[in-house]
């Protein structure tokens, strides 16, 4: 088996897995899923407001429940990924990973990142 160079992100032939994100998507990655999590919570918690203070429909929890499983998942894999690939410390990747529970906490996290410099900032993301 010859070795290639990695030139970007490339899939492994025989593992299936990625050998290298590059920090520009890893950030950018990492951003729209961060806005996705914290826009899947507030959709849940406004059906949870609906079926419990309201004591109406329980549709808004049957669809945003599901959509914010799947997206803080998601979250939670993008944050490790970008973890490895951006070269957070372990305060910052857990912070990552905590920012995942709390409503809207991962959109503090990427601004605090960023502002840290632990995200690449979003001019150098569209730059690049």
């Amino acid at each position: 088996m010859k070795s290639h160079p990695v030139v970007g992100p490339t899939w492994a032939e025989d593992s299936g897995s990625i050998e290298a994100v590059t920090p520009r998507t890893a950030a950018t990655v990492f951003r729209i899923v961060a806005v996705a999590e914290a826009l899947s919570w507030m959709g849940l918690l406004a059906g949870m407001f609906v079926k419990r203070a309201l004591d109406s429909s329980e549709l808004g929890v049957q669809v945003f429940g599901p959509i914010h499983g799947a997206i803080f998942v998601g979250y939670v894999v993008v944050a490790l990924v970008a973890a490895r690939a951006l070269r957070w410390d372990v305060r910052t990747t857990v912070l990552a990973l905590v920012a995942s529970v709390p409503p809207l906490a991962t959109l503090w996290f990427e601004r605090w990142a960023s502002r840290r410099g632990s995200l690449p900032g979003r001019d150098v993301v569209a730059a690049a």
